[in-house]
């Protein structure tokens, strides 16, 4: 048996918000929108956002889940964290830089690059 993973989502509070935030952190615009579910397709892999309160879930916020993207080096990484709240310092783990910040919604986002 083989595995896959083609998709994750992040439960968001404001769509509206959590687009716009997205939209800036990844430098393009949402696929697909909508009230309940957006997705932005990063590469091939569906990036969901899931406004839980209209279909009536409970969520718990922070680090239940951690998305991980990676970036092309150090100073694009720290451009993207310049303005942004961390939960982890930038740190050098192994043969890459490491932090975490926590997005418009409350959610912990890890951003990676590798040292040169």
């Amino acid at each position: 048996m083989q595995f896959n993973i083609n998709s994750l989502y992040i439960c968001v509070k404001d769509m509206e918000r959590a687009v716009v935030f997205y939209e800036n952190f990844f430098e393009q615009t949402v696929t697909e929108k909508d009230d309940i579910y957006s997705v932005f397709d990063i590469n091939g892999f569906r990036f969901g956002l899931f406004a839980y309160q209209k279909t009536g879930e409970k969520h718990d916020f922070g680090s239940n889940c951690l998305p991980s993207f990676s970036v092309e080096n150090v100073e694009i990484l720290n451009k993207k964290i310049r303005n942004m709240k961390l939960c982890f310092p930038l740190t050098k783990i192994g043969r890459n830089w490491v932090t975490e910040f926590i997005d418009s919604e409350g959610n912990h986002i890890e951003l990676t690059a590798q040292v040169q």
